[in-house]
């Protein structure tokens, strides 16, 4: 009988999901593109695989034949089942069912490519998390204790710190004592952070108090030794500040002699000076028009640009007197409306110092001493009122010039160590005067001989002086100049010779804009000014009229004044001009240099 060949089992049903390939793709990895081959547990067509192989079970050789026959198990050599066939496609999830239709993306109940795991929220996510692990091992801790004990250790401090910091600040401030009654709440919420922390306030509660315990708090004073340095040291007195009081009062004014240039001081001293709105807008037009000359070199010139200069050149002497009039009105080279102006000129000045000192070597012949008295002036005045760092050893050289070039008999002229005359004198004595005041060193015994030369230099007995010594008549110009230096160099205000010689000017050389003579006016409006009383009052309720009156107002020289008519006319436009400002800031430009009634 023919041997009939054996019928193989019946294939699988559709439809049964294969065991999963340990090589499969984890969730989450990515899904396989369109049009790529599908598993086959996904296929849902209704054609039969042919030709294939189950490979989910193994054959069954006791099978019966088609005569009802059955091969033994031991007639039918072994056959090891085929491999399962290599995974190159990851397997699908099993399809899940769901009993409503869905709508939007991933409505399809059935997807050819697994299904999308379900959308779920961190509270679902955390409370199936919870309830796995608790049915798993009923002992295991919750995951918000592991949560909390996981934390670092500097954390949980840090809180508690925090908490008892909190706690002892409400006890121990007067806010504190409103309220006994505190409650923490902290741990894991779902409420938003601005919410987790709660202060109970409502019901205060005497008996709750929190206490800090006594032994923490010890208010008892302990006696220790101070150290014998402290017992060395001693209080420094200080000087009380005179009030500046307006009136019949006297008035105690200090030096140093630039404080009244700026402030509530130069106020008082226009108020009490007799100041007007005329001389202070006549020194407004008068500096305005020093700005309007300078060269942007920095210095200013004694003939140009404007009209009526000198007869010749000296930037020294020019730069110099412009200085002067601005730092008059307050104006340094740090500080004022002109700053600029000043540090320009300035810089100017200094540049044309040598290491002796000397500043005027562009200027000719007897011009030059002028020029460096003046510069040594305005340098000190600067440095005095800034008392900037930089500037004090070129005003100090300057200073030690002027001693150098002093002659034995206690004058200056027009070249170092000659026999003075009272004019140059006097501006080198405004020199010194200036560098005592800023805090420069100068040599006592040199000053102490300026009286020497002008005791040579006087008549009447010291009340009126000549232009050199061994001259017999005594000038107006002279005499103002000699009475100012011996009031700067210690005469007392009713020294009779003072006085007297203060009378004689007055008498014999009032203001008089017909006899101009703007250089006697510089020195005689600060003479009378230091004096004060009745002799100040009536020079200058003539100078505050009528010199400002004598002020170009219009035109290109407005602010200036004209040196045509002047006795000293050769100085040019800018020369009168300057001495007419320094007159006109006498009120505050320096301090008086004495009590006032």
């Amino acid at each position: 009988m023919p041997s009939v060949p054996p019928v193989p089992p019946p294939p699988p049903s559709r439809g049964t999901p294969r065991e999963r390939s340990p090589w499969a793709a984890a969730d989450g990895d990515e899904m396989p593109l369109p049009g790529s081959p599908q598993p086959a547990d996904v296929i849902d067509s209704d054609e039969e695989t042919l030709g294939a192989e189950p490979v989910d079970a193994p054959p069954d050789h006791n099978a019966p034949t088609q005569n009802g026959n059955v091969t033994p198990a031991r007639d039918v050599p072994s056959i090891p089942p085929p491999p399962p066939p290599r995974a190159t496609l990851p397997p699908t999830r099993p399809i899940t069912e769901v009993s409503q239709p869905r709508t939007g993306i991933g409505s399809a109940v059935t997807r050819w490519r697994g299904s999308l795991p379900e959308v779920t929220t961190a509270e679902t996510e955390n409370a199936e998390s919870d309830a796995a692990v608790a049915a798993a091992d009923p002992d295991a801790p919750a995951p918000a204790d592991v949560v909390t004990r996981s934390a670092p250790s500097w954390l949980l401090s840090l809180v508690i710190h925090l908490i008892v910091l909190l706690i002892l600040a409400l006890i121990t401030s007067p806010t504190g004592n409103g309220f006994t009654n505190l409650v923490l709440d902290f741990g894991i919420s779902n409420e938003p952070i601005e919410d987790a922390l709660e202060l109970d306030l409502s019901s205060p509660q005497t008996d709750d108090l929190i206490e800090a315990p006594q032994d923490a708090l010890d208010d008892t004073l302990l006696e220790t030794e101070i150290p014998e340095i402290f017992e060395t040291v001693e209080p420094a007195e200080m000087e009380a500040i005179q009030p500046v009081l307006l009136g019949a009062a006297p008035i105690e004014i200090s030096k140093p002699m630039f404080s009244g240039r700026t402030g509530a001081m130069r106020k008082a001293l226009m108020a009490m000076y007799g100041a007007t709105d005329d001389t202070v807008n006549a020194v407004k037009l008068g500096l305005a028009w020093l700005k309007r000359q300078q060269h942007r070199s920095g210095y200013w010139s004694m003939v140009q640009p404007y009209s009526n200069g000198a007869v010749s050149e000296n930037r020294t002497a020019a730069t110099a007197m412009a200085l002067i009039a601005f730092a008059g009105d307050g104006n340094t080279h740090l500080e004022g409306i002109y700053r600029d102006e000043v540090d320009k000129g300035l810089k100017y000045l200094v540049s044309q110092q040598d290491r002796g000192g000397f500043m005027a070597a562009s200027a000719r012949g007897n011009e030059r001493t002028y020029a460096q008295a003046q510069a040594t002036i305005a340098l000190c005045e600067l440095y005095g009122m800034t008392k900037d760092s930089w500037l004090r050893a070129y005003a100090q050289r300057a200073v030690d010039y002027a001693l150098k070039a002093q002659a034995s008999d206690g004058g200056w002229r027009y070249r170092p160590n000659e026999p003075g005359d009272t004019s140059v004198t006097g501006w080198y004595v405004m020199a010194l005067q200036s560098a005592l005041g800023a805090g420069l060193e100068v040599d006592p015994e040199k000053m102490k001989l300026i009286d020497k030369y002008l005791d040579s230099a006087s008549v009447y007995y010291g009340a009126g002086y000549a232009y050199q010594p061994g001259r017999s008549d005594a000038t107006p110009t002279m005499t103002a100049e000699g009475l100012l230096c011996r009031q700067y160099l210690g005469w007392e205000r009713n020294d009779g010779r003072l006085q007297e010689g203060l009378k004689l000017l007055r008498t014999d050389a009032p203001f008089d804009i017909n006899q101009q003579n703007v250089y006697y006016w510089y020195y005689a409006t600060q003479a009378f000014h230091h004096v004060g009383g009745p002799l100040w009052t009536e020079w200058n309720n003539e100078m505050k009229v009528k010199l400002p009156a004598l002020q170009i107002k219009d035109g290109s020289e407005r602010g200036s004044w004209a040196p045509q008519g002047d006795r000293w006319s050769i100085g040019g436009r800018l020369y009168t001009t300057c001495l007419s400002i320094y007159c006109l800031e006498v009120y505050y430009r320096h301090l008086p240099l004495y009590d006032q009634n």
